[in-house]
């Protein structure tokens, strides 16, 4: 069996928590394999709203397990506190869940240095999560960082005493102020938490499901456009978030790929510091937000809001070798007469361009607009043969721009209210 890949083509929050959710019945396991709680995938059935920050969004479906990766960041006081909200729900936590033991620890003081280096960035700020994303991946390559295989070693407790020495001697220099001891306590209660599951070599792992012939599908984590080496850097997150992504962050040959499913929504956002072309500071984009209910599910910040943009739709859809798009929020651009939708950029030279540039933070773009009209009608409880025409025309008119199928719709945050074409 092949090893599916879903995943954002946007700046993340499209939608994959719901997706994921939908999908999860195909699939015998669903692995997370980049990112950390900085994510925030959320997914809503049986009039309740789960949000999940480091747990598979397949954690839901008795039957699928579950497996965080080794390119994943972890904080085990956030993974504490997640599984205690899960609790209620009587899940197989414990026997559906599997965590690689060369997954990267996230350590209290790499959220204090998050904290310390984006506050002194002042008014270039990335608009980081503050979750200790960026220290900890920093730590991994600096080949200094903990890994959750190392809380089952004798010298465990030495190990964490070094690293939070060099973090302590760097946090002196700015004005942080914090409790060590409660946070130090904190830290080592949701370690002993840890140890109660299932930590895996889960590339062995992951590739005995291959080879069993398990149907197994990789949820990536933020966006394509936020990827470390593919996206709008500086402003970006600290890991691969694309298809390549998947390979080294689950241990999977680039040979085992099969669908790569990319999600986006049906106008864009972003939330935090960073170029967005097609961002509408007005009345629209307001009106954008409230529909959408855009507030970040990890941060509560508003999301700015925008049309949809082409051009980096195919960008990420060429990097990723998308095979399926899945359209998200359809339902929020009801209340608009004209839809418009980017389909070029006009730069600082003059010239048109249907390509993302390099210089993206500081080349003043124009958006390049086609405008189509609206629907103006509830698409709560339809199927695909009673959308209304003009919806059908901005998926056909998508599909003819990006040539590949839109194969999902999404109408509505339940899980139910999907169309599948």
């Amino acid at each position: 069996m092949k090893v599916d890949v879903l995943l954002g083509l946007q700046w993340g929050d499209e939608g994959k928590g719901k997706i994921v959710d939908v999908l999860a019945p195909r699939y015998d396991v669903v692995a997370r394999f980049q990112g950390g709680p900085n994510a925030g995938h959320t997914l809503e059935f049986d009039g309740i709203k789960h949000v999940l920050h480091q747990i598979p969004s397949g954690i839901f479906r008795p039957k699928t397990k579950n497996i965080i990766g080794n390119g994943v960041v972890l904080d085990p006081i956030i993974f504490k506190s997640e599984i205690e909200k899960l609790s209620q729900f009587n899940l197989e936590v414990k026997s559906n869940l599997f965590i690689s033991k060369k997954a990267t620890l996230i350590v209290p003081t790499h959220r204090l240095l998050d904290q310390a280096y984006e506050s002194a960035k002042g008014d270039n700020k990335i608009g980081s999560t503050l979750k200790g994303i960026g220290p900890s991946y920093q730590d991994k390559i600096g080949r200094q960082g903990l890994r959750v295989g190392d809380i089952l070693s004798p010298n465990f407790i030495e190990k964490f005493k070094k690293l939070t020495h060099i973090h302590t001697e760097i946090l002196d220099k700015y004005d942080i102020t914090y409790n060590w001891s409660e946070l130090e306590k904190s830290f080592f209660d949701a370690v002993s938490f840890l140890k109660e599951f299932n930590l895996v070599d889960s590339e062995y792992f992951i590739n005995r499901e291959i080879k069993n012939g398990s149907s197994i599908l990789a949820e990536g984590a933020q966006g394509s456009l936020l990827d470390i080496d593919f996206g709008s850097y500086p402003f970006v997150t600290s890991s691969n978030t694309v298809t390549a992504g998947a390979c080294t962050g689950l241990g999977v040959a680039p040979r085992h790929i099969g669908e790569v499913y990319g999600i986006f929504k049906a106008y864009s956002t972003r939330v935090g510091s960073g170029p967005f072309p097609t961002e509408l500071l007005n009345e629209d984009g307001e009106r954008l937000r409230k529909a959408g209910n855009e507030f970040g599910s990890t941060t509560g910040r508003p999301r700015r809001c925008g049309w949809i943009d082409l051009p980096s739709l195919k960008y990420s859809i060429m990097i990723n070798g998308v095979s399926q798009l899945l359209m998200m929020k359809a339902d929020v651009l009801n209340i608009f007469p004209e839809i418009k939708i980017c389909t070029h950029y006009q730069l600082s030279n003059g010239k048109t361009s249907e390509e993302m540039p390099y210089e993206l933070v500081n080349e003043k773009i124009i958006p390049v607009y086609t405008t189509l009209k609206g629907w103006e009608t509830s698409l709560t409880n339809i199927s695909e043969n009673q959308m209304p025409i003009e919806l059908t025309q901005y998926i056909s008119f998508l599909e003819n721009e990006l040539s590949v199928p839109i194969t999902l719709i999404s109408t509505g945050p339940d899980r139910k209210q999907t169309i599948h074409r």
